[in-house]
């Protein structure tokens, strides 16, 4: 029976460990690892090694970033007015790819769920109030909106938010995303089209 050459075996199965890369996806990208010109091959793995060293995560808005601010905190641009509570960066990344929303962020990197024992400690939302906190007197803060995914995690999620933000909410609004996305669907698989009509009609939470 014919296998792959050691050096190549571990590439596939180190990629197999990837999410939905099975043996026979894995195998063909390790050969087309094996087909890049060296230059651009060594600048990969470069990259993949200062993956972790390089990157870490934004002091505003828990976005990841390779400096202290992200560039959307940075960007003057932005309507900072008005933040977004999401559960991951790919979250993020779905309001961006359809320029759609020109508010900034706030990355909880995660959610509660209980069965998982992850309560409100383990995620970030002390540091969003901390947040609130700090500009909640100033007119710049008009809104924040809860755009936890519409699960259950997710809306356990945006409950136990809103419940915290309604004590400090007498200067701006609290609002969830509308439900324009399904129950139990994920924010990362979104079209633009429906986060847009989401964000649209979203309500007071």
């Amino acid at each position: 029976m014919a296998t792959l050459p050691a050096s190549l075996k571990q590439i596939s199965l180190f990629l197999r460990r990837l999410p939905g890369i099975g043996e026979k996806t894995a195998n063909r990208l390790a050969m087309y690892f094996l087909r890049m010109p060296e230059i651009e091959l060594k600048a990969f793995g470069e990259n993949i090694s200062n993956l972790k060293s390089r990157t870490k995560l934004c002091k505003e808005c828990f976005n990841l970033t390779e400096e202290e601010l992200c560039g959307i905190c940075t960007d003057n641009t932005r309507d900072k007015s008005i933040i977004t509570v999401v559960e991951t960066v790919l979250d993020l990344l779905s309001f961006e790819v359809g320029n759609i929303y020109h508010g900034v962020y706030h990355v909880l990197h995660g959610r509660i769920d209980p069965l998982n024992s992850i309560g409100p400690d383990d995620i970030y939302i002390d540091q969003l109030l901390q947040r609130v906190r700090a500009i909640h007197e100033s007119p710049l803060l008009k809104e924040i909106i809860l755009a936890t995914n519409p699960d259950m995690e997710g809306e356990a999620t945006a409950r136990y938010i809103g419940n915290k933000l309604k004590v400090k909410s007498s200067k701006f609004k609290v609002t969830r995303l509308a439900y324009g996305l399904p129950m139990g669907a994920n924010l990362e698989y979104a079209d633009y089209g429906t986060l847009g009509k989401a964000i649209e009609g979203r309500r007071e939470y």
